[in-house]
Formats: structure tokens, C-alpha cells, sequence
């Protein structure tokens, strides 16, 4: 199944396997498809660059891409120059704490002892934390860098493209696509409801084509909801040319042609839509 993304990007099949393992994305790349390794919980530069060592040693040469979570704004600190774990804390209402607590309480959920910190963090959201990781993932022959939070800003943007990388970004709406484009971004993911609800409330049956056609000719990624092969096809149909997430699918605009697609059961599946050469 090959797509104008996946001819341009070197893949043999168009399939985009999104997934917080590197073995797994690994495995996705070798197998002909592209892996993209989720960055989010790197916090260290250092466990980065070890993983990106290995999925060099385990790639066979072929391409896989990185995704971050990066806000293309973000609220300044008052008191830093750079905003710290301790500044995005203060930040949160006291009404939201009571409601995680009385939530736990509600569910039985027992109490922190005293001194001890939850395990959830948020570094891996920050901004910062996503530049270090950009400045390690420059370094290696990555070929795409995704973004979870829409568009990265404008100058990790033009850093990625003087490196040769290509821009995705998550968009739950025709509105954010054509935003993402105007940013100028390479890809649009029109993730759906279906792959959890945190990008929007417009099912992926819907976003693709509403996507497809508000940012047309850009690359569409449709994702949510596209675990197996009908939901390829399905995604093929809408319009997407390759396939994207734990397992997506993408395809050109619909032609006279036969399309069967398979993909790996894997964390989701995306299916970028855009006018292209016909899927095959």
C-alpha cells in the first residue's frame, strides 16, 4: 500500500505506528510501515538519546519519526525567566485539587503517606522539557516530528525543516487543521472522539473528510478509532494516503482502484487524507 507520503518519507508501506515503546516503533519500521516514538516521557536527555541509539541499531536503516508534546503558547512566569514544575503547580485552582481528591475518596482510593508525592508528572508537558528533547532528536536521522499539542512553535518549526524533518500536528476540528496550516505545518492528524475524546467531540468519520477538504493539498493523517484492516479502508475511502498512531492508515482521495489494507494491532491508527496518487 503505497501513498505520495510514503514514497516521499521512503516507506513501503503507509502505515504510521505511534507508540511510547521503541521496540514496538522499531518493529513497525522494520516491518515496511513508520514508527513514531512518543517523547512524552523522556525526561532526561540522556534516557532519550539511549533509545534513539537503539532504535538506530534496530531500524535497518529505515525512517522513523519522534512525537512531542509541545504548546505553541504558553503562559510566562512571573518570577523565572523559565517556567518551572513549581510555577505550572501554583497555577492549579484549589477547586480542581478538591475534586481529584474527593474523586479518590468517592472510589476508595487510599491516601498518600505523609512525604510521599504522587507518581503523575508533568514535566514531560512542558515545554522545556520538549526543546531538550528536540535538541537530542536533531542529532539523529530522524525524518518526522509529530506534535500532540497542534502546532509546535513557530521556530521549532523552521528548525525542524532546516533539518530535513517534516511537521505533523493533531488537529480535532476542520478549524485547528486550517490553523496547522497556516503555521505551516507539512501534515494534519485528524485524530477523532474515538481515540479518547482529548482532541474534540467530532468523530473521525466526520473530522477526515471535513480535514481532507479544509487544508487540501496538505497531507491529511486520519487517526481515532483505526485499529485493523476495515478501519484502513475505511480511512482510504475518507481520503487519507497513509495510515498513522499506534496503527493509522492514510489515502489519497478515493479512484477507480482496489485497496485492501492490514495494519498492526497496535496502540491507534490514523489515516492521513489528501489528493495523491491512488493507494495501491
Amino acid at each position: 500500500m503505497e501513498t505520495e507520503l510514503s514514497r516521499k518519507l521512503g516507506v513501503e508501506h503507509a502505515i504510521f505506528g505511534f507508540t511510547p515503546f521503541p521496540a514496538v516503533a522499531a518493529a513497525i519500521t522494520r516491518a515496511g510501515g513508520f514508527g513514531v516514538l512518543g517523547a512524552v516521557r523522556y525526561t532526561a536527555p540522556d534516557d532519550l538519546a539511549r533509545d534513539l541509539d537503539w532504535m538506530q541499531e534496530h531500524t535497518d536503516g529505515k525512517p522513523y519519526g519522534l512525537d512531542v508534546v509541545m504548546p505553541a503558547k504558553k503562559v510566562e512566569a512571573q518570577t523565572n525567566q523559565q517556567l518551572t514544575e513549581a510555577d505550572v503547580e501554583a497555577m492549579i485552582p484549589a477547586g480542581h485539587r478538591r475534586f481529584v481528591q474527593e474523586t479518590l475518596a468517592e472510589h476508595g482510593v487510599p491516601e498518600l503517606a505523609d512525604g510521599e508525592a504522587s507518581g503523575w508528572r508533568i514535566t514531560g508537558w512542558m515545554e522545556q522539557v520538549a526543546r531538550n528533547q528536540l535538541d537530542v532528536a536533531f542529532d539523529y536521522p530522524v525524518k518526522l516530528l509529530a506534535n500532540a499539542l497542534g502546532s509546535p512553535p513557530a521556530d521549532v518549526i523552521r528548525r525542524a525543516h532546516d533539518h530535513g524533518v517534516l511537521v505533523a500536528a493533531l488537529a480535532g476540528s476542520a478549524k485547528h487543521a486550517r490553523r496547522h496550516a497556516e503555521a505551516g505545518i507539512d501534515i494534519v492528524v485528524a485524530q477523532g472522539y474515538e481515540a479518547g475524546g482529548h482532541t474534540g467531540e467530532i468523530a473521525s468519520m466526520v473530522l477526515v473528510p471535513e480535514a481532507v477538504e479544509a487544508v487540501s493539498p496538505l497531507p491529511v493523517l486520519a487517526a481515532g478509532g483505526i485499529g485493523g484492516g476495515e478501519q484502513i479502508a475505511a480511512g482510504l475511502a475518507l481520503g487519507a494516503p497513509r495510515a498513522s498512531g499506534s496503527a493509522r492508515s492514510g489515502s489519497p482521495r478515493p479512484r477507480p482502484t482496489s485497496t485492501r489494507a492490514h495494519s498492526p494491532r497496535s496502540s491507534s491508527t490514523r489515516a492521513p487524507a489528501t489528493p495523491s496518487a491512488p493507494a495501491r
